[in-house]
C-alpha cells in the first residue's frame, strides 16, 4: 500500500510540474542579438506639451530685480510619488483645457503641442519684443512626467521621471521586471498625443525593438504586460489538481491506517 501511495504522490507532483513549464524562447529579451552599435534617434521621440501638463518655467537675466517678477507665480502645487514610494511636492504652471499657460507680464501663451524648445523660443521672443529683459534665459521642465506600468510585472507602479527621460526597459526594471508568466513578445503601449490615443503592440523578444521609436517612453505612457497561457493554465490546473491531490492523499491515509 505504501508503494501505491508513493506512486500517487509522484504522479500528482509530475502533473503539477508539467503544468508550469515555460518556453524559454519567450522568457528572454532580444533573442539572437549580436554585438552592435545603435544610433539614438532623438529627433523622432521629443515629447510634446499636452493639456494638464505642469511646467516649471524660470526666467532670469543679468538684471535680477527685473527678472524677479517672472518667477513669482509658479503656484500650482503638484504631489508626485516616485518609484521608491517617496512623495515630493513641486510648483509650476498648469497647461489649461485650452492648451495655454499664463505668465506674468506676458499673459496667455499657447503651450499645447509644442516642444519645450519651441515654447522656450516663443517666451524668449515675447520678452525681447516687449523689451522687458536683455538677454533673457528661459528654462522649462516637466514636473508631472509619469509613466504607468501594470500587468504581469513584479510590482505594478506609477513612476515619476525627474530627469525627463526613461526607456521601456528601465520602467520595467523599476516595476520589478516582467515575471516568468508575462508575454514579452506582446507588450502593450498606450500613448496619447494631441487628444488621440495610440495603441502599439511591442515584441521585446525581437532585437528590432532596440531601434524602435517606442524604446524611449513619453509622459503619461501606459505599459501593460499581458499574462501568457502558461499562467492561465497553471492557475486552472492548480485549481483542478488540489482536490485530486487531497483526495489521493486521503485514500492513501485510509489504506495505510487499515494495514
Amino acid at each position: 500500500m505504501t508503494n501505491i501511495l508513493s506512486k500517487i504522490t509522484i504522479l500528482v507532483l509530475t502533473m503539477t510540474s508539467l503544468s508550469s513549464c515555460v518556453n524559454t524562447k519567450y522568457a528572454t529579451y532580444f533573442n539572437n542579438t549580436n554585438d552592435t552599435t545603435i544610433l539614438n534617434s532623438i529627433s523622432n521621440n521629443i515629447p510634446l506639451i499636452q493639456r494638464k501638463d505642469i511646467l516649471s518655467i524660470s526666467i532670469s537675466s543679468l538684471n535680477t530685480e527685473a527678472s524677479y517678477v517672472f518667477n513669482t507665480t509658479n503656484s500650482f502645487v503638484s504631489t508626485n510619488t516616485s518609484a521608491s514610494g517617496s512623495n515630493t511636492q513641486s510648483s509650476g504652471y498648469l497647461v489649461d483645457e485650452n492648451g495655454f499657460i499664463q505668465l506674468p507680464m506676458l499673459g496667455n501663451i499657447k503651450a499645447e503641442n509644442l516642444t519645450k524648445a519651441q515654447l522656450k523660443d516663443n517666451i524668449t521672443n515675447m520678452i525681447l519684443d516687449k523689451k522687458l529683459l536683455v538677454d533673457p534665459i528661459v528654462n522649462i521642465r516637466h514636473l508631472n512626467y509619469e509613466v504607468t506600468v501594470i500587468g504581469e510585472v513584479g510590482h505594478p507602479t506609477v513612476i515619476t521621471v525627474p530627469n525627463e527621460k526613461i526607456t521601456m526597459l528601465k520602467a520595467l526594471g523599476l516595476a520589478g521586471d516582467i515575471t516568468i508568466y508575462g508575454k514579452k513578445e506582446n507588450v502593450l503601449l498606450i500613448r496619447e498625443k494631441a487628444g488621440v490615443k495610440e495603441v502599439k503592440h511591442l515584441n521585446l523578444n525581437n532585437k528590432d525593438f532596440l531601434y524602435s521609436p517606442y524604446y524611449n517612453l513619453q509622459p503619461n505612457d501606459i505599459v501593460y504586460v499581458e499574462s501568457n497561457k502558461n499562467k492561465l493554465a497553471s492557475v486552472s490546473r492548480g485549481t483542478q489538481l488540489v482536490p485530486v491531490f487531497l483526495s489521493a492523499l486521503s485514500v492513501g491515509i485510509i489504506l495505510v491506517s487499515r494495514l
